[in-house]
């Protein structure tokens, strides 16, 4: 009897545990993911200021400017931001050949802050090469590169802090270059057949430049750089294209030129005119400068003005705070910001 209550005990107990394993395990519930209430916003790239800026050498053959009595205030200008097309603001080195292919040249490439962009040509002086504009091309560039160039002399030029504000979302592009046989000291040698195929050449690279517009270029330079500026404005538009690459000048600026290329400046400045329409030629001048004065009086024409100025200055000494002409209330990079607009029209 006791056997088989044992017996009869195991198989209750097996069933009990066969009926245990069988059993199905509970589900465990999974969470539903939910949508991200807010797309990221992706970072605004923020341009890499520079490393370095040129640090131009000023001449010890120029004339020292006459200081000036008072500095006005100066207004702060506003930096123009970035197109997301822009190419970075500092300067690139550049050199290009001469089109007689004797000289490979130095020039440096200011970027505008969007493309594709006017450029501004400036052409330098005699006692200097082009490291006098550094300034005036940080200026025109207007991407807050400016105020550090080395001016141990206190040249005018190179003192940006009494430049007038740049408009409000204005930016040009600029190129420089330095004509041959010319250094930071001066220029070595008097060569004005060269020097003037220099001027044709830069006009021809800046054409190429990469962001720029090659049908809106405007030159301007002092002394040798001011028929420097005229000469090759009227060569790009009158050379053939595959000669110039194609690039077209709409207007010149000059500080004090005298013909010293070997082309007098009236008939520099007569094909520029005879375009339509007539090309702005502005020809800033001292009444005390001997070969200025007279070019700048030699010319004519619709789009031609001729600006006197009282004393003796000449080339980048016309460049000072609080100079201004005899019969214009208007300073001389005001004038220049003037001239800038009738060439190439508001942006």
């Amino acid at each position: 009897m006791n056997a088989r209550c044992l017996c009869v005990s195991m198989l209750v107990l097996g069933a009990v545990a066969l009926t245990g394993c069988a059993a199905a395990p509970t589900a465990t519930p999974v969470p539903t993911p939910v949508p991200p209430t807010a797309t990221p916003v992706p970072p605004t790239a923020t341009p890499v200021p520079p490393t370095a800026t040129p640090t131009p050498v000023p001449p010890t053959a120029t004339p020292t400017p006459i200081p000036p009595t008072a500095t006005p205030t100066k207004t702060p200008t506003p930096t123009l931001t970035p197109t997301p097309a822009a190419l970075p603001p500092q300067p690139r080195a550049i050199k290009f050949k001469t089109t007689d292919g004797q000289v490979e040249l130095d020039g440096l490439y200011y970027p505008a802050a969007y493309k594709p962009a006017p450029v501004v040509v400036l052409m330098h002086w005699v006692g200097s090469n082009q490291g006098d504009w550094a300034e005036i091309a940080y200026w025109l560039q207007n991407r807050g590169l400016g105020g550090k160039s080395a001016n141990p002399r206190k040249y005018a030029w190179l003192d940006s802090s009494w430049f007038p504000a740049m408009p409000a979302g204005q930016s040009f592009a600029v190129f420089t270059f330095t004509f041959r046989g010319c250094t930071a000291d001066g220029c070595r040698n008097w060569d004005p057949r060269p020097w003037w195929i220099d001027a044709n050449s830069a006009m021809k690279a800046a054409s190429a430049l990469e962001g720029i517009d090659p049908q809106r270029i405007v030159s301007a330079g002092a002394s040798i750089g001011a028929d420097g500026a005229i000469d090759g404005c009227f060569w790009l538009n009158s050379a053939p294209k595959d000669v110039s690459g194609g690039g077209r000048c709409l207007g010149t600026f000059a500080f004090s030129p005298g013909g010293y290329l070997t082309v007098p400046y009236a008939e520099a400045v007569k094909p520029l005119q005879a375009e339509q329409p007539p090309k702005p030629v502005w020809c800033l001048y001292s009444e005390g400068d001997r070969e200025s004065n007279p070019a700048c009086n030699s010319a004519s024409g619709a789009a031609y003005r001729k600006i006197e100025y009282a004393g003796n200055f000449h080339g980048m000494t016309l460049i000072q705070p609080n100079k201004k002409p005899k019969d214009v209330d208007t300073g001389t990079l005001l004038l220049f910001l003037d001239w800038l607009k009738l060439s190439l029209g508001a942006k």
